[in-house]
């Protein structure tokens, strides 16, 4: 531990260096060249409490209700209090909240009255909020999840004099926790332009390509938009037809390959697959009019005929994650339109799906971020820069989970100065990508705000009018019960749309954890159902819970397209020289 007069002269550095910081960040406001562009839009914001406030004067009744019911409970709670202090009493019951386990904040009555007075404060606003009428329906979400942001920010865990755990550590070191986290506060705003994201694990703890995403293989195909990463084969033979895997761009592929024990590339790999895997380029304003049907033209359909070249094989299987998923429908749906005569729909055996929206009504809480004005908004921004910046659409997601992916680091990182921890997955979520312009514009228009590709010739792609009815592929779907970004529900409904043979499964946890979930790992289990009903509800209802991963599910299923035995396939030894060793250079673009 450092001595008095040590902290004393890193404080005096550290201000030197925060003064320094906010000089520059004033100049950068002041340039009249400078994104001025703000996601979430602040206007959309405000017009949305302000509509609440306007509702809530016309319609005072059930409000006021809420707060005469929050006056009486807090009341009983201060009884309750007073007893547990001057008589010795249990503490009240409280509920269960992951951010007080500190056993401080049950058994010390003043921590413990903080506590309950919190969750109670909590309940009472939200639910308070909520009763208000007169809203519609979108505006109504949108004042829910803010006022919830605003309630978890609150939280009393969040300030260094209301946490037992900081006040503890803060005794203990003499404040050097303190200056530790402003300091890491600093670095990580001078990293992030100025945004508040939390360090959420070690930069310099991992590697890509040596102990992560390191599966074995070579770059045999570019273009302008990906790399085709074809994967070293680890027996004597293989399945006859090559598997292509999607993965979203709106981040990196190797959450398909992270450490050798998660990785399902790695998996694919050992049970026989010849595995392809595009590796997206991370755009930058020189891409800015690529757009969505450039990624299907460059992307999967680059990657049957390289796939061709390399194997020989004209027929592939095909699994995409996430927005690879709504790409690789939309490729199934080009294909089965029988427009192109170079793509028959006959070249994808299979398709497999990974919580992949295609029906886009029921779109979780991404869907407060979606409306003319905040698109018209997004527009303005993406018109300055020529992309979406990475750091943007992940400020968005971490939202969706804020106690998770916001509070949490701030009170270790900040509050706490602790060091993040070396975690591979949250290295892979810190390490986000740029969306090109036109193609951010099309998606988020198109699939959000219209649901258009769910409906017969909603979208063109390249022409040709896309109708998911058409596509008579076998295609196998699995989504997560806690997914916050394509809610089971909806892709669900999407899975509905297909013509040909559909299995859908439902596996655990959420939209990471429950796709990334190797069979030793003995976590979450799956549903499955025989059939589809016409309802998700129904199809729960009548659904069989199963032990294990869905991977053993899949690899079942995909059996029957696999083809005969072939001789294993070296990357580079086909027509296509290797380029590169895997993972590439297109992943390391940050």
């Amino acid at each position: 531990m450092s001595t008095a007069h040590d902290r004393l002269g890193e404080w005096q550095g550290l201000m030197q260096r925060w003064q320094q910081y906010l000089v520059k960040q004033s100049t950068e406001a002041l340039r009249p060249d400078g994104p001025k562009v703000q996601i979430p839009d602040p206007d959309s914001i405000r017009h949305a409490f302000e509509a609440w406030w306007q509702a809530a004067l016309l319609h005072p009744a059930p409000l006021i209700a809420a707060q005469q019911d929050m006056w009486q409970d807090y009341g009983a709670l201060l009884q309750q209090s007073m007893r547990q202090f001057w008589l010795g009493e249990p503490a009240p019951a409280a509920m269960p909240d992951k951010r007080f386990k500190d056993e401080a904040w049950s058994n010390h009555p003043g921590f413990a009255l903080l506590r309950h007075s919190y969750q109670l404060f909590a309940r009472h606003i939200q639910s308070g909020v909520a009763s208000v009428d007169g809203l519609d329906a979108h505006t109504a979400e949108k004042v829910a999840f803010y006022t919830r942001q605003l309630v978890d920010a609150l939280a009393p865990g969040n300030f260094a004099v209301s946490n037992p755990v900081v006040m503890k550590a803060t005794l203990e070191s003499g404040g050097e926790n303190l200056i530790k986290g402003l300091a890491h506060l600093l670095e990580d705003l001078e990293q992030s332009g100025g945004q508040l994201m939390p360090r959420m694990t070690d930069p310099d703890a991992f590697e890509l390509g040596v102990n992560i995403a390191a599966t074995p293989g070579k770059v045999v195909f570019e273009n302008t938009l990906m790399q085709l990463i074809q994967y070293q084969p680890v027996g004597e033979t293989v399945h006859q037809t090559p598997l292509l895997v999607v993965p979203p761009w709106i981040n990196k592929f190797y959450i398909l390959d992270l450490k050798p024990k998660n990785s399902l590339i790695r998996w694919l790999v050992e049970q026989g697959h010849t595995v392809f895997v595009i590796s997206w380029i991370n755009p930058d304003a020189s891409l800015r009019d690529k757009g969505f049907e450039d990624y299907m033209l460059e992307g999967p359909l680059a990657a049957l005929d390289a796939i061709e070249a390399a194997t020989g094989e004209k027929v592939v299987n095909a699994a995409a994650y996430c927005i690879g998923g709504t790409l690789l429908a939309s490729t199934l749906a080009y294909m089965a339109a029988g427009k192109d005569k170079r793509y028959p729909a006959r070249r994808i055996a299979s398709a497999t799906l990974f919580t992949s929206l295609i029906d886009f009504s029921q779109p979780g809480e991404l869907g407060v971020f979606i409306d003319e004005a905040q698109l018209a908004n997004i527009d303005a921004y993406l018109e300055q820069t020529g992309y979406l910046d990475g750091r943007q659409m992940a400020g968005v997601f971490n939202l969706l989970r804020e106690n998770d992916l916001i509070w949490s680091f701030v009170i270790q990182n900040y509050l706490l100065g602790k060091e993040p921890m070396a975690f591979d997955l949250l290295f892979w979520n810190s390490d986000s990508t740029r969306m090109p312009a036109a193609m951010h514009r099309f998606y988020l228009r198109k699939m959000y705000l219209e649901n258009a590709l769910k409906d017969p010739g909603g979208v063109m792609l390249a022409g040709v009018p896309i109708d998911m009815r058409r596509i008579k592929t076998p295609a196998y779907f699995v989504s997560t019960r806690e997914d916050h970004i394509a809610p089971w529900q909806s892709t669900y409904a999407g899975a509905r749309l297909f013509g040909g043979p559909v299995r859908f499964v439902l596996g655990g946890s959420g939209h990471i954890a429950g796709i990334v979930n190797p069979p030793a790992a003995h976590k979450y289990g799956y549903a499955s159902h025989a059939a589809l009903p016409d309802t998700a509800e129904q199809w729960l209802a009548g659904s069989e819970a199963h032990e294990g991963s869905w991977w053993l599910d899949w690899a079942q299923w995909l059996t029957p397209f696999h083809g005969k035995p072939v001789a294993a396939r070296q990357p580079g030894a086909g027509r296509l020289p290797a380029i590169e060793d895997a993972p590439g250079r297109y992943v390391k673009a940050r």
